[in-house]
């Protein structure tokens, strides 16, 4: 099953006798999986399962349901900010991310490795910061520290890897979706119970631009009955512009009023439609992979067959996705451009009290040691 139509079996948007009794085995499959969350929290909570601590101040980017709640555009910008920090206060706050490299690999031949899609965008955006890829969060922070000499740790999609004890917990909540239909993996997206929220220092909420104000006002409603000294934000993903298989930059401004055809295979490829739609672009057509989806030549060519039958004059996708293509199938083989919309985390409310509560956090840490 596809993961756009497990999201409309999980929406209910799917019925008949048969999507109903799907349903109902995901729910009992639900039980066993809140069990084992739950008494793995309890175990950590009595100090049974140990947290293990690094010499390094450690910020954890994450969130509570599966999918994408944009994770990596605050990754980035929080790398970007720390890094900004140093240079004000002449501090050497080596950073590096720690991210799991969903799908890397590695070839030991050409001694390379293929990065992914988030490690390889974290390493285009964040070129003062070490990239180290390892699922064991524990060993990746010992060799950012021991290794690269860090001084600062962001752990990317570390809020269920408690094996690392943090500073800071921060999660992203995506408006769109913000609970995962209420309802526990496999029956719903959510990781976690929306009460473990009382472990985060800070909440922000993504792509409020795509929902309404009442939406964000019951968010931010349930947020403080979790965790009273939750710090809230708003943010939005902001499209910036679009670049090409030449390397050549499209403004925004020059989109409009084309006809576009896009693909993805992200955790919520519905945002990103949205946010083309949002542009004044005509959507032609969409294509729409898994999460993670590594594309072939034939994929290629199936997109490219699409948007000349829908006569598109431009053929869009994500940078995530766009670091997953081989350079020789982002060149163009028709009349029609080939490029990636570059988005970029903006806050809209609550940005100055998290900087606030980041810099905290560095001084502490900085100043203790």
């Amino acid at each position: 099953m596809s993961h756009e139509s497990y999201r409309k079996l999980l929406s209910g948007r799917n019925g008949g006798l048969g999507a109903m009794l799907l349903r109902f085995f995901l729910a009992v499959a639900a039980i066993g999986y809140r069990l084992a969350i739950e008494l793995r929290n309890f175990l950590y909570s009595k100090g049974w399962l140990k947290a293990h601590k690094v010499n390094a101040i450690v910020f954890s980017i994450g969130n509570i349901t599966a999918g994408g709640t944009g994770k990596t555009p605050l990754v980035i910008w929080l790398c970007n900010e720390i890094n900004q920090k140093s240079k004000i206060k002449n501090q050497k706050y080596a950073c590096a991310i720690l991210t799991r490299g969903y799908k890397a690999t590695q070839n030991s031949k050409l001694k390379t490795q293929n990065y992914g899609d988030e490690p390889a965008i974290l390493t285009e955006s964040c070129p003062h910061a070490k990239i180290v890829i390892n699922p064991d969060r524990v060993a990746g922070a010992v060799e950012a520290v021991n290794k690269f000499g860090a001084k600062v740790l962001i752990m990317d999609d570390g809020f269920q890897h408690r094996r690392l004890a943090r500073d800071l917990d921060i999660v992203t909540i995506d408006a769109t979706l913000p609970f995962g239909y209420g309802k526990l993996l496999p029956a719903g997206l959510l990781r976690e119970p929306v009460t473990v929220l009382k472990r985060a220092h800070a909440a922000i909420i993504t792509r409020c631009n795509q929902t309404t104000e009442a939406k964000l006002a019951e968010i931010e409603k349930m947020l403080p009955q979790i965790n009273p000294n939750i710090i809230i934000a708003r943010s939005i993903h902001a499209a910036m512009y679009t670049k090409s298989t030449e390397n050549k930059k499209i403004s925004l401004e020059e989109l409009k009023d084309k006809k576009i055809f896009a693909f993805c295979g992200i955790g919520n490829p519905d945002a990103f439609l949205e946010t083309i739609r949002g542009l004044g672009c005509r959507l032609a057509g969409s294509k729409i992979y898994d999460d993670h989806h590594h594309y072939t030549g034939n994929d290629i060519a199936d997109i490219y067959k699409q948007a000349r039958r829908l006569e598109a004059d431009l053929i869009l996708t994500t940078q995530k996705d766009w670091s997953k293509l081989p350079i020789e199938n982002r060149k163009s083989k028709i009349d029609i451009t080939f490029a990636y919309l570059a988005i970029e985390l903006k806050f809209t409310s609550g940005e100055e009290r998290l900087r606030a509560l980041i810099e905290n956090t560095l001084a502490d840490k900085i100043s203790s040691k």
